[in-house]
């Protein structure tokens, strides 16, 4: 299970959306669970993960925040020279709901669904 210490220590201060992309880009999509949420490749990338920030709820258990995260995917062929679909990156976005565990730091990730 993934742990964000550094964003439960930023809580409530002004640099905590900074920690806190800075955490999310670093734990790279196959965590993130960035496959689920493919509308135009067949494989996520993890380099230019970029993180928006769309709400943040707080429990006396958890920090709990929704984001929007844009990367990149392609679209797997052979690599053929007469392979019809070459690999091109596609720009990608997807939904997560996350919940930051205040005792643990613990990281839950879910998609949202469409």
């Amino acid at each position: 299970m993934p742990h964000l210490p550094r964003s439960l220590r930023a809580y409530g201060t002004p640099g905590f959306e900074a920690t806190l992309k800075k955490e999310l880009a670093a734990l790279g999509p196959d965590v993130l669970g960035l496959q689920q949420g493919l509308a135009a490749g067949s494989i996520s990338l993890g380099e230019n993960l970029g993180v928006m920030l769309l709400r943040v709820t707080e429990s006396p258990a958890a920090i709990h925040l929704r984001a929007g995260i844009f990367f990149n995917s392609v679209l797997s062929g052979c690599a053929c020279a007469d392979d019809p679909t070459p690999e091109n990156e596609n720009a990608e976005y997807c939904e997560i709901d996350l919940e930051i565990h205040r005792g643990t730091a613990e990281l839950s990730i879910a998609p949202v669904p469409d």
